[in-house]
């Protein structure tokens, strides 16, 4: 793994447990595991704001595609 990929794990990985893990107490692992999915596909894949897709959600970005999109 290069060190900007490291860069891009660790901060999706601190973005995760400031939105979702630390918040909460989860009963199970099972209840934990289900509610990380439920938040990358349902919040942080489809409505999230992306600073790589300039700062709009991964949806907009495909629905109006990169053309129309600035990306920094």
């Amino acid at each position: 793994m290069s060190a900007g990929q490291s860069a891009i794990s660790e901060s999706f990985v601190a973005t995760l447990k400031v939105e979702l893990v630390h918040p909460r107490r989860f009963p199970s692992r099972a209840a934990a595991r289900s509610a990380v999915f439920e938040y990358l596909e349902g919040f942080y894949n489809r409505r999230r704001l992306h600073s790589s897709l300039g700062y709009v959600s991964p949806e907009r970005f495909e629905e109006f595609g990169a053309k129309e999109v600035t990306v920094a």
